[in-house]
């Protein structure tokens, strides 16, 4: 390959790290703090497919793509607190009703976007990171979703809270212990459905990243499985809000490899390519959780059906 090649197959993989990692920063956040007030929410893929389809029919019918984000965001903190609410509930498995409300999002999201699938939206706004170059290819590669600095502004402050804000202490508390939490005064239950139902909002930002930006327009194919595959990245960067930065971008990178060597001319493999971040997922969660053994960093009550 010659040198302009190279450069262009290197701002590819890094344009496309940014734009497919964008919707895997906000729902590995999301899921973040849901789990680290010591609740698993499985149903993001709902959650994702929902809000997707939310922020498209927003920002068609307001004609505004930021009004489009917070739709998306709010449908997603809806199914999020429905997750929390039931969860709250005696003998109620986490596991269970995540994969309930997953079904029942997608669901909803197919059925309601269905008028959806032609019209054009409003689309959020690019931050072109190429204009150093004369390269029309890379130029087009380094186009920056404005959601990204938001979610890397959400992931510091997010890092920041769990270790110096009193919020931040009660979510880590009730995650890693519920009696200790109870023994202080503080509802378990509460904490949980706060945690979870703000997880969601964050997640929202995922789908409405996917519609508004990214590939940019509504269908019912549209998520990939990228909202559980977000619960590996979780597990993957220790739960720690900085670590799912990089987990985020490195997944988005995974799956530009393919369109990244397409643009250069090179379609042998595309199709192999693309599975990359399934691979990848599967690496992980084969390296990283063994039968007996909780995860470095897991809160303790990850797993209690307990209130």
């Amino acid at each position: 390959m010659t040198a302009d090649q190279w450069i262009a197959l290197v701002a590819g993989i890094v344009g496309g790290a940014l734009r497919v990692g964008a919707p895997f920063l906000f729902v590995s956040l999301g899921e973040c703090l849901t789990e680290k007030s010591g609740r698993i929410n499985l149903g993001l893929e709902g959650v994702l497919v929902l809000s997707a389809m939310a922020a498209f029919g927003g920002a068609y019918l307001t004609d505004s793509a930021w009004l489009g984000v917070l739709i998306g965001a709010m449908a997603g903190a809806v199914l999020a607190l429905l997750h929390g609410l039931l969860c709250s509930l005696d003998r109620v498995n986490d596991v269970a009703t995540g994969i309930a409300l997953m079904l029942l999002g997608t669901g909803l999201a197919f059925y309601l976007g269905k008028p959806l699938i032609q019209p054009q939206a409003p689309q959020i706004p690019a931050i072109p990171l190429g204009f150093w170059s004369d390269n029309t290819v890379v130029r087009s590669a380094l186009q920056l979703n404005a959601l990204v600095p938001i979610g890397v502004a959400l992931a510091v402050l997010l890092w920041w809270g769990f270790a110096r804000t009193r919020a931040g202490l009660l979510v880590r508390m009730a995650g890693d212990s519920a009696q200790a939490t109870r023994a202080l005064g503080y509802s378990v239950s509460g904490l949980r459905i706060a945690a979870t139902t703000a997880g969601g909002f964050i997640a929202g930002l995922g789908g409405a990243s996917l519609t508004l930006f990214y590939p940019g327009s509504w269908n019912e194919g549209i998520s990939s499985g990228q909202g559980l595959i977000a619960v590996a990245l979780v597990i993957f960067a220790r739960w720690s809000p900085l670590r799912c930065v990089g987990a985020a971008f490195l997944f988005g990178g995974a799956g530009a490899i393919g369109p990244a060597l397409q643009s250069i001319g090179i379609g042998w493999g595309y199709h192999l390519f693309n599975t990359v971040p399934y691979v990848l997922t599967l690496v992980i969660l084969v390296l990283t959780c063994k039968p007996g053994s909780a995860a470095i960093g897991s809160p303790g009550e990850l797993s209690s059906t307990r209130n």
